[in-house]
């Protein structure tokens, strides 16, 4: 076993190492440059037609599931166990300097994912029986004509799942539970793949339905829960900003270490935590997009936008600053232990928050993923397929729930890394259709 270890972070060293990084910050800086750094500038109007329209049913044109739907299930699988551990682990490995880089990557994130979801709905299909699958496969196939690309996107999707959607998740919640109120890893692991069966049998309609009632309620709790907290303790946060933005460029990490190491490390875990917390650039949410009722492309890549904002600067922003703010940062603690750490000096019970949060992300991430990991194996073999990666899917929530964190970490990023690479390729490809629907799209609207 430790000699798989080894070679899985020996992998995952090479995977994440600069190629993939200046990919991922160059492909969200790209399409910014080019459209304006609209995510940004209209971000008011987005808002507008996103936030404000959560529970809307007038969806117009055609889809499976509404609008929302589709971003609740795109945010359940993205709003899951890295919002809590991940962004721990991430100050925990390359120190305050971190969050600035996650920052940074959601920033540019917003835009890569609009790309993704814009092309994800323009190269869609429609099937015989009904249903609307599309995602980074199927516009690089529609879109560009290579069909090995899309094919290599594909296994690393339905592999990839595993790591990021299911193991992680599952192994978050059994540490969570078990350091809570003591429960047996196992008893987790079987409970929670029982219920998840329960909820993927239904396919994207009835994990839309699941997912919007569930999403709004589990963000609100563990959103006022930190909200409190850093509330508590505001006479501390504008150090904790400021240490922030310092420690981006000289490195200032938990333990110590050399600077130039700490640096690298903050940029490193900052941005990779942050593409796990928000998938921007992955290409994984497209996939649930997809299925979404609109009238056109840039209308539901306005979701995307708010997808990452939400997700990132929102909930993460708020975990970061309750586990800089409480001090707790530099006891050696990581991953979902630091966070309950916090939570817990700061609120009485705070704890039992963090505990419920990661069973309700990460539960909805386990659902959510499910779903694109399904799509990218019915693109490789057909619908015939879909049933049996299910049955498959759901021993894996098990086996996640007593496996060891730091090796289904580092294999969830090594996946990711490699799932990003091809999907990247597309969009940057393609991105010259993305500006135009959406020069489009704003003229429409009569916006500059």
């Amino acid at each position: 076993m430790e000699q798989i270890m080894a070679l899985n972070g020996f992998i995952n060293g090479i995977v994440w190492g600069p190629p993939i990084l200046v990919l991922i910050v160059g492909t969200g800086l790209f399409l910014s440059l080019k459209t304006g750094f609209f995510s940004l500038t209209k971000l008011g109007y987005i808002l507008k037609n996103t936030l404000f329209k959560m529970f809307a049913k007038d969806s117009k044109g055609e889809g499976e599931v509404t609008a929302f739907q589709a971003v609740a299930t795109a945010l359940a699988a993205t709003v899951g166990t890295g919002n809590i551990a991940g962004v721990a682990t991430a100050i925990a490995l390359g120190g305050p300097g971190a969050i600035f880089w996650m920052w940074l990557a959601a920033i540019l994130g917003m835009t890569t994912k609009f790309a993704e979801v814009v092309l994800a709905v323009k190269f869609r299909e429609k099937t015989e029986d009904g249903r609307f699958i599309g995602g980074p496969m199927y516009y690089i196939t529609k879109g560009l004509g290579w069909k090995w690309l899309a094919v290599l996107f594909a296994i690393f999707g339905a592999l990839a799942a595993f790591g990021i959607g299911n193991m992680v998740q599952s192994n978050s919640v059994a540490a969570a539970l078990q350091s809570s109120f003591n429960i047996n890893p196992w008893v987790t692991g079987v409970v929670l793949a029982v219920v998840t069966a329960l909820v993927i049998v239904g396919g994207i309609k009835r994990i839309g339905a699941f997912t919007e009632k569930l999403v709004p309620f589990m963000a609100a709790i563990y959103i006022l829960g930190g909200l409190a907290i850093v509330i508590m303790n505001i006479a501390h946060v504008p150090a904790a900003i400021g240490l922030i933005f310092s420690s981006a460029f000289t490195g200032h990490a938990a333990v110590g270490g050399f600077t130039g190491a700490v640096l690298a490390q903050a940029i490193r875990y900052g941005i990779a935590r942050g593409v796990f917390t928000n998938e921007a650039g992955l290409g994984s949410s497209p996939i649930a997009h997809a299925a979404a009722t609109t009238d056109h492309p840039v209308r539901q890549g306005l979701w995307a936008v708010f997808e990452v904002f939400a997700d990132t600067l929102v909930i993460c922003s708020i975990t970061a600053l309750a586990i800089i703010t409480s001090g707790v940062w530099q006891g050696g603690l990581s991953g979902a232990a630091l966070t309950t750490e916090a939570f817990n000096v700061s609120l009485p019970g705070g704890g039992y928050i963090v505990s419920i949060g990661i069973v309700m992300f990460a539960f909805s991430t386990i659902v959510g993923w499910e779903y694109y990991g399904e799509r990218c194996a019915e693109y490789l073999f057909g619908p015939k397929v879909n049933m049996i990666y299910r049955i498959i899917w759901v021993p894996f929530v098990v086996i996640g729930a007593i496996g060891g964190l730091e090796f289904v970490w580092d294999l969830a990023d090594t996946l990711n890394g490699l799932m990003a690479i091809p999907n990247l390729i597309g969009v940057v490809a393609l991105s010259g259709t993305v500006f135009a629907l959406t020069k489009e799209f704003f003229t429409k609207e009569n916006l500059k």
